[in-house]
């Protein structure tokens, strides 16, 4: 009985593999068929482990694929027991956020958290448009709240700049990020926050997340004014929606666990 799905799990950090591609490859190389027939949890030293068929499921380093969160060991093992007769890694974002947790950043906790300080540096609510006055607008009353609740949080205040001309922030507002991010200290957190940094664009909208004054569905808007402004003046193209549709289950994973 094969407790893990070795490399056919995909890391995490990897963009989301796009449904045309991944049928594609599939022609080259099959999915891993379902090898259990039911997926569990258990509490185990603190702990709560994803078991299939009542045996501890691994990680592709094999390591345990423990969690720490009762609710998120259910939802893991929920898309376990979704899986039909192929597993497709691509449809389980929350077993692939802790595998990358669990398997990457446990081990490089520094260098994740100075890439969640970079992003702020250059962050997407910190560049606004001058034109047209609609999209300056829709940045404005999606983003000034947001650095109202950093400023509140925080006590730093982040420098604007119209364009893409690069603006210095205030030494001291990176160093407030920086000791934000330090005081997390568990890896699947971390992790969330930086898939929620990346996905975005922003550390500041992954912070106003991880502060409960977000909601997912709040902060995804908000990463995308830009986006949505062009979609109402050009409209949607089909294929960008799929594509936005499986980065926000990774992100939505993400917020689950911050």
């Amino acid at each position: 009985m094969r407790e893990d799905l070795s490399r056919d799990l995909l890391p995490l950090r990897d963009e989301a593999v796009d449904p045309i591609a991944l049928a594609r490859r599939d022609l080259r190389k099959n999915l891993p068929k379902r090898f259990y027939s039911t997926a569990s949890t258990r509490a185990e030293d603190g702990l709560f482990a994803l078991l299939l068929d009542g045996k501890p499921a691994l990680t592709p380093q094999r390591k345990r694929l423990d969690v720490a969160r009762p609710d998120i060991a259910d939802l893991i093992a929920a898309e376990w027991n979704r899986q039909e007769e192929y597993i497709d890694p691509a449809t389980m974002p929350l077993t692939r956020l802790v595998n990358s947790a669990l398997d990457g950043v446990a081990a490089t906790m520094a260098d994740v958290r100075a890439e969640i300080v970079k992003y702020a540096g250059s962050d997407l609510l910190c560049y606004r448009a001058g034109e047209p006055d609609a999209l300056a607008q829709a940045q404005s009353a999606a983003w000034d709240p947001i650095l109202a609740i950093v400023r509140q949080k925080l006590g730093v205040r982040f420098n604007l700049a119209e364009g893409v001309m690069f603006v210095m922030q205030d030494p001291a507002a990176l160093a407030a990020v920086e000791a934000e991010v330090a005081s997390i200290t568990d890896p699947l957190r971390l992790a969330a926050l930086s898939v929620a940094t990346t996905l975005t664009g922003s550390a500041l909208i992954a912070l106003t997340l991880r502060h409960g004054t977000r909601s997912a569905e709040q902060a995804w808007a908000a990463a995308h004014v830009d986006e949505d402004f062009q979609i109402r003046a050009w409209g949607e193209d089909a294929e960008a929606k799929a594509r936005r549709e499986r980065r926000w289950q990774d992100f939505h994973a993400a917020t689950l666990c911050l």
